[in-house]
Parts: structure tokens; C-alpha cells; sequence
């Protein structure tokens, strides 16, 4: 992400000329109330984090304003940044968390980093030691600010109350701005103990920092004419739709362009899935159809999304033969893995707005023809056993299945990393946007339970699955006391194969079955669940498979349910690492 890495430091705190004139009254409050305050300003109204000493006088200020913000206790400060993401992700709010110095704010790295590469826009505060004792090793001290340089839009330390408001509108400002991103503040103690006259004014630019991409109209009248005259079009639907809120104007797009659609993984749910025109997820295990025919295409419309290594696979024989129109918000993202012959640097929305009054209506039925046969193709060699397996034990596509089925495609889905995260990413058929959350380019086991928690705090009259495997689930399970003290039914779903199976298929097809530190002896899920207050219960059988998923359903209350799945069961279609999309594998 390069649209902003690092904003000189005195820049940040004299760019005063981009700040709104219209400010709040001034009062004199401390540091850590000036903290609330501007929090407030912005809208926060949910915050997920940990107490300890270096944070300690933003939580005693945050003691008087319980009624105005819901602060989730998390039983890890990791927990708390992939609560905000989730709930960041289908509230199209910025997250907001924070945590103690020292260790409190080391947990909150994986989660920051996991925002970075998949475009959450999260504001992460941390407390920090006093400003005479930075550099000194003092007790909880550590350099958060190098730490996190790397894996944030920006980063910034305050070491004086006068500079809370302003950086704290500068950070929401950043952060949910051009492509989304955490932005991390640091704050000493002294800084809020101090007293400082408070006045908040909304941040709506910054010098350097160019957030508002309007696309250049020469490209897209060549985008549209590239459109209009394609045989074999294909459009690759990526996150940045989601982000945008493009949903609507995509779905118009593409059934006056009459394009074929392939979601990538984090653009699940963008596009209904029961539409004529969705083909299918790409990626290494995404679907048949979209990642052959990816190589047959000969034009491919990239929306909102950065040709990721697992989308494409072997670059040297990915889409040579296509005209590639980039739609793409980062200009980093632009040429940086896939050449763009056509490059319309915007927000997504804007893009497809611009480019639908441009573009004719037409259809394809050849190349509709093309794609449905290879997914008959794909059905009868692996989704036809996978949901409907005639012997054997549980397949985790079977439960996944039914789950979509019962509930008719408009739950949101939150899932963990591993084969249980492809399973879900390719049986669940979404048919209502802003319903997929799972953790995309860190790939963090882990992620599940605590955004699924987050995300049920952001919309909590939706239904909200953790679709978790066994191994991510022991990495954060102690967030079930987090679930349990908010009171919010979060159904958790984990499929157990006693293995650590993404890695162990990995063993069995490329290492000879040379099954290294893979294979899990786990506890008693149910037991624990219950020892948290959570209602559970484990299926070892087809017979009570639907009776249990019904359960899980049904229940008011948060429910785990816990399948045990074949041991060996392998995700396919696959693309082997470095091979190309046209070798994608059915068995």
C-alpha cells in the first residue's frame, strides 16, 4: 500500500490548513478525556481493547462516557485488532482498538498487520511509558513505532495533550481514505494526564497525501471501447467493491456489459451467487471454469483487486494472451505484478459509474457456453461427492452446504485459515453482500473467533458463523469468554479432522505423505465451550449432522458446534504452487 507510508512528523502536526474551519468549543480537559472526546467526534461507538499501566488514564476517562461508547473487554490484545477488523469490515466504519505499552501493544501487531495487506480500515491507540523515560528500556517499553512503520498506513507518537484532536483526526482520515489501512497512535502517559484545551476539528486532507482518485476520461473511453468490442471478456471482482460500496453499480455493470464474473477470495459476496453471470471464486482453489478460461479470455476487467499470487499462479503463462484493463484505487497496485494495458486509477464506485454509460449491452453465449461445461465438468468430478458423499465420514463441503442451504445464502460467514476457509469460500453461495469475512493476504490463523465477534457487534440482527478448523481454533478460543460477556449469539462451527489439513495436503501431494508436526491430538471442544458458558455439542455422524447444524441454528444464544470430518479429506480443484492456472487440478 503505497498511496501513504510514513507523513513527515512535522507535517502531521502544523498541516493545520487542510483541517476544517467548523470545530467544537474549546474546554479544558486532560489528555486521556481528549481522547474520548475526539473519539466521539468521529463516531466511534464501539471499542475493543485491554487495560493495563500505560493506558491506564484513557480507560479512567473512558469511565464517565460508558454510556456513549461499548468498550469490548478481549481476552487478548490480539483479539481485540481482528475484532476491529471484523467489525470494521461489514460496518464500513474504521475499527478502533487499543492496548497497554509493551506486550499489549506487540499482541496487536498480527491483527495490524493483517489490516495492512487486506485494506481494513482500523485506528489502533496504544499507551505508552512517559516521555522522559522513552529510550530508557523503562518497564513495558518497547518501540512501537518501529515496530509497526512497516505494516500501517501511518504512524504517529504523542507526546503532548495539545496534539491529541488534531492526530486523531488526521488518523480516521487516513485511514479510511484512498485504499483503507490501520493507522496506529501512539501516546505517552504524561501526554494524557496533561491537560489541554480541547477543540476538534475534522481532518478532510493532507499534504502529500492524495486520497480522492477521479479516473482519467482517456481511460476509460479505451477501457469501453476495449469492452464493447470483446468476444471473451471476463471480469475479476475483487475486494476494493466491497470497500467502495460498488455493489449496485457492479450488478448493473456487468448485466448491461452481460461479462462473466469471478470473485477472488476477499471479493466473495460483492456479487450474488446465484446470478447467471457468477462463474465462480478464483485462486488456488477456486473453481475450474474462472481459472482455465483466466488463460482463454481475451479481455479481463480487474476491479479492485492486486493479482495476488494465489489468483494467478505462474506469471510467465498468466493471461498473455488478454488485454488487461486495471481498475485499481493504489497506484502501487498498478503494473506491479500484472501489466495493465488499459490503467483507470479510482475508487471502484466512481470507476463503474463512469465507464456504465459507456458501455453497450451485449451477451456471449459461446464463451457462457465455454465456462458452464467446465463447471458441469467440475460438478461431476468433485462437487457432486463433496456435498453429497455416498460413504464415508463427514465431508466438510457436506456441512458447509447445508448451512448455506439453511440459511438461504444470507448469513455472514467469518472462517479461520486453512482447507475449512476454501470449503467454506467455495459451497457457501452468498446471496446477500457484505457477508464474507476471512483473513486474505497474512493468511492469520487465529482470525476467526475474535472477527467474528467483531462483526456481530457491527451488525448484530444478522446471523454470524465462525467457520473455524481445529488448529486456528486453540490459537484465540479464549475469546469465548469475550462472546459470552457480550451476550451476542455468535454460532461457531469448527471442523475437526485432527489435522492441521491445509498443510497436511500440502505433505500428502508434494512430500509423499511425510506427515511432519501436522497431525492435532485436541482437547474436548465441548468441554470447554460449556466451560465458558457456551452451549455445544459434537457430530461424529451423518445421521445427526442436520439435527445438530439445526441446533446451532436455531439456539438464541451464541452455540459451538463441533464436526469431526474425514481425517484425509483434500480441497480441490487446486492449483499447485508456481504452476499455471491452466493446471488446475480436479483430483
Amino acid at each position: 500500500m503505497s498511496d501513504l507510508k510514513q507523513i513527515d512528523i512535522v507535517e502531521a502536526t502544523t498541516e493545520t490548513e487542510q483541517i476544517k474551519e467548523t470545530a467544537t468549543p474549546k474546554k479544558n480537559v486532560s489528555g486521556s478525556e481528549a481522547v474520548i472526546l475526539s473519539l466521539l467526534e468521529e463516531g466511534v461507538d464501539t471499542i475493543f481493547g485491554y487495560p493495563g499501566g500505560a493506558i491506564m488514564p484513557i480507560y479512567d476517562a473512558l469511565y464517565d462516557f460508558q454510556d456513549r461508547i461499548n468498550h469490548i473487554l478481549v481476552r487478548h490484545e490480539q483479539g481485540a485488532s481482528h475484532a476491529a477488523e471484523g467489525y470494521a469490515r461489514i460496518n464500513n466504519k474504521v475499527g478502533v482498538c487499543w492496548a497497554t505499552s509493551g506486550p499489549g501493544a506487540t499482541n496487536l501487531v498480527t491483527g495490524i498487520a493483517d489490516a495492512m495487506i487486506d485494506s481494513t480500515p482500523m485506528v489502533c491507540i496504544t499507551g505508552q511509558v512517559a516521555s522522559h523515560l522513552l529510550g530508557t528500556d523503562a518497564f513495558q517499553e518497547t518501540d512501537v513505532m518501529g515496530i509497526t512503520m512497516p505494516i500501517t498506513k501511518w504512524s504517529y507518537q504523542i507526546t503532548s495533550a495539545d496534539e491529541i484532536p488534531e492526530v486523531i483526526a488526521k488518523a480516521f482520515y487516513i485511514a479510511n481514505s484512498g485504499r483503507p489501512g490501520p493507522v496506529l497512535i501512539d501516546i505517552t502517559k504524561d501526554a494524557q494526564f496533561a491537560k489541554t484545551d480541547f477543540e476538534y476539528k475534522k481532518c478532510t486532507g493532507v499534504r502529500s497525501y492524495v486520497a480522492d482518485v477521479t479516473p482519467k476520461e482517456t481511460s476509460l473511453i479505451a477501457a469501453a471501447e476495449i469492452i464493447n468490442n470483446a468476444h471473451k471478456p471476463m471480469i475479476l471482482a475483487g475486494h476494493g467493491i466491497l470497500l467502495s460500496g460498488a455493489q449496485k453499480e457492479f450488478i448493473e455493470f456487468v448485466e448491461k456489459s452481460g461479462i462473466p464474473v469471478a470473485s477472488t477470495l476477499l471479493g466473495l459476496s460483492a456479487f450474488p451467487e446465484d446470478h447467471e453471470l457468477y462463474m465462480g471464486m478464483l485462486g488456488m482453489h477456486g473453481n475450474y471454469a474462472p481459472n482455465l478460461l483466466t488463460n482463454e479470455a481475451d479481455v479481463i476487467i480487474a476491479i479492485g483487486m492486486r493479482f495476488d499470487d494465489r489468483v494467478t499462479g505462474d506469471l510467465s503463462t498468466y493471461a498473455k494472451q488478454a488485454t488487461v484493463i486495471h481498475i485499481e484505487i493504489d497506484p502501487a497496485e498498478i503494473n506491479k505484478i500484472v501489466k495493465a494495458d488499459v490503467a483507470i486509477v479510482s475508487d471502484a464506485k466512481l470507476a463503474i459509474n463512469k465507464l456504465l454509460p459507456l458501455t453497450q449491452k451485449r451477451t456471449y453465449p459461446d464463451w457462457y457456453h465455454r465456462f458452464n461445461h467446465l463447471r458441469q465438468m467440475e460438478f461431476d468430478k468433485v462437487i457432486k461427492n463433496d456435498i453429497h458423499p455416498k460413504s464415508g465420514g463427514i465431508k466438510m463441503a457436506e456441512v458447509i452446504n447445508q448451512i448455506s442451504e439453511k440459511t438461504k445464502g444470507e448469513a455472514i460467514i467469518v472462517t479461520d485459515v486453512g482447507q475449512h476457509q476454501m470449503i467454506a469460500a467455495r459451497y457457501y453461495k452468498h446471496t446477500k453482500t457484505d457477508s464474507w469475512v476471512s483473513s486474505g493476504g497474512l493468511g492469520t490463523m487465529g482470525f476467526a473467533l475474535p472477527a467474528a465477534f467483531g462483526a456481530k457487534m457491527a451488525q448484530p440482527t444478522r446471523e454470524v458463523i465462525a467457520v473455524i478448523g481445529d488448529g486456528g481454533f486453540q490459537m484465540t478460543l479464549q475469546e469465548l469468554a469475550t462472546i459470552k460477556q457480550t451476550g451476542l449469539p455468535v454460532k461457531v462451527l469448527i471442523l475437526n479432522n485432527s489435522f492441521l489439513g491445509m498443510v497436511r495436503q500440502w505433505q500428502e501431494l508434494f512430500f509423499e505423505k511425510r506427515y511432519s508436526s501436522t497431525e492435532m491430538v485436541n482437547p474436548d471442544f465441548v468441554a470447554i465451550s460449556k466451560g465458558f458458558g457456551i452451549d455445544a455439542l459434537q457430530v461424529s455422524s451423518r445421521e445427526n449432522l442436520n439435527e445438530g447444524i439445526d441446533k446451532m441454528l436455531n439456539t438464541d444464544d451464541s452455540f459451538l458446534l463441533e464436526v469431526i470430518v474425514e481425517k484425509e479429506d483434500n480441497v480441490f480443484p487446486m492449483v499447485p504452487t508456481g504452476a499455471s492456472v491452466s493446471d488446475c487440478r480436479l483430483d
